[in-house]
């Protein structure tokens, strides 16, 4: 057991689970019909789900030689603290308990409501009928349920947890797939749909919307890093972590290439500008109404999967956070029974529960996507500097590659996202602002 009080108890499978499963979520199941309300071409919807795909793999290659050299509980956090400096780890975990995990957790379950009430579509009525709830409020009330549900598993100990995300994520790959393969094979679609005309703007205006879909892709490809949040409770970490991250990473890819081709395939591009439940559309185009509301019940409780995966990660951050005197001590104390940061994961749930009751779907994912998209940039650009010590046991081939290529293109998409949305960037940047004086105050008083 590493010093921290967390048990190595996670091999290769369960920890590629964890990183799949933080992946595949609402982003992939929401954003392709936003997406082309933007972009307006399929291929080019295609080509840009790729290109997020080779910056997520990456991102993989570069964190699974920092989380093999620095295998503990954190990731950014941990990663920034012991490279550069305390304060820089301490901004990075701020932005993962506002943002980084309560809010991908709230926007799991708004997804999960939704696709369930596509199912349902008399549902939410009927409770609002007998109850003091609008309807609105009803779809809110069933995404609060779901993080209680998970928040109330996973503080009964990773081991168990872990089970319980093992399961979800084999049946949400098995979903995906039969997605996939049905929609393909079987399914009553139409190639012609992928030959839509590109109606994105021209010089400038072509490559800020470009730059904002390419965000919107990322955080939908969230969560290749994830089993570097929880390096100290996987064994063998020098293998097993970055095997994790690139085995899931890689899979993830391929299945969001093709189930992305299945939209395109079902639905023509004018009916699917703007659509959130994009897959449940989709299996109604290709199937039937039974159909759409058969798969929309499925991806409702797949995303179980991705909620239930951010419950389990984000509590390590602010673990390690509290464990360096830089957050509520009481964040710190693990369980006595079911060694698990149990005020932690309790914290971070509240969070997402102040999300959902507060924002929508859309809001949250434009502030999250900006805010997601900096302190990676930072991390990766820490290997240069590990690689100078000298104090690098394992070395994963490609650098420096990858590193640039992430850090170059990381950039770049947070350069044209903020000129396209200045006034969500904006916010997302005083929200890593107001970590500043956050840090000075537990610096004060730890």
């Amino acid at each position: 057991m590493p010093g921290n009080g967390l048990k190595r108890s996670l091999g290769l499978f369960p920890a590629t689970n964890i990183v799949i499963a933080n992946i595949i979520g609402a982003g992939i199941f929401t954003t392709s019909g936003l997406l082309m309300a933007d972009l307006g071409s399929p291929l080019l919807l295609i080509v840009l789900w790729a290109v997020g795909g080779i910056i997520a793999i990456c991102g993989a290659l570069s964190y699974g030689e920092l989380g093999a050299n620095m295998p503990e509980a954190g990731g950014e956090y941990m990663f920034l603290s012991r490279i550069f400096h305390p304060a820089l780890g301490f901004l990075s975990g701020w932005v993962s308990f506002i943002v980084g995990f309560s809010a991908p957790i709230a926007a799991s379950a708004l997804g999960f409501s939704d696709y369930l009430i596509r199912a349902f579509p008399g549902l939410a009525e009927w409770i609002s009928g007998y109850t003091f709830l609008s309807v609105n409020s009803t779809g809110k009330m069933f995404a609060v349920v779901v993080v209680l549900a998970f928040t109330l598993i996973h503080s009964r100990g990773i081991k168990s947890g872990s089970k319980v995300q093992n399961i979800l994520t084999i049946l949400k790959i098995v979903l995906v797939t039969g997605l996939i393969v049905a929609g393909l094979a079987f399914g009553d679609g139409n190639v012609e749909n992928f030959r839509a005309e590109n109606t994105l703007g021209n010089g400038l205006s072509g490559w800020k919307t470009i730059g904002l879909s390419v965000m919107w892709i990322m955080f939908a490809y969230s969560g290749w890093n994830a089993s570097t949040y929880i390096g100290s409770e996987i064994k063998k970490p020098k293998l097993n972590l970055p095997g994790s991250l690139l085995i899931g990473t890689g899979l993830v890819i391929i299945l969001y290439l093709l189930l992305n081709a299945v939209y395109i395939y079902a639905i023509p591009p004018g009916e699917m500008k703007g659509v959130i439940s994009v897959g449940g559309l989709a299996m109604g185009r290709l199937f039937g109404p039974g159909a759409e509301t058969v798969f929309s019940l499925l991806i409702a409780f797949a995303l179980f999967s991705s909620l239930s995966a951010y419950i389990i990660i984000g509590p390590r951050v602010y673990f390690s956070m509290a464990r360096d005197g830089l957050f509520f001590k009481s964040v710190a104390k693990i369980h006595h029974r079911h060694n698990v940061p149990t005020y932690s994961i309790y914290l971070q749930s509240l969070i997402a529960i102040i999300f959902i009751l507060t924002g929508t779907f859309d809001q949250i994912l434009t502030y999250m996507g900006f805010s997601l998209g900096i302190f990676p940039i930072l991390t990766i650009a820490g290997s240069f500097k590990i690689r100078k010590t000298g104090k690098i046991q394992t070395r994963i081939p490609g650098f420096p590659v990858p590193q640039l290529v992430y850090i170059s293109t990381g950039l770049m998409i947070l350069v044209l996202s903020f000129m396209e949305r200045p006034v969500e960037s904006s916010i997302a940047l005083g929200t890593v602002a107001a970590g500043i004086p956050a840090y000075l105050l537990f610096r004060k008083y730890s």
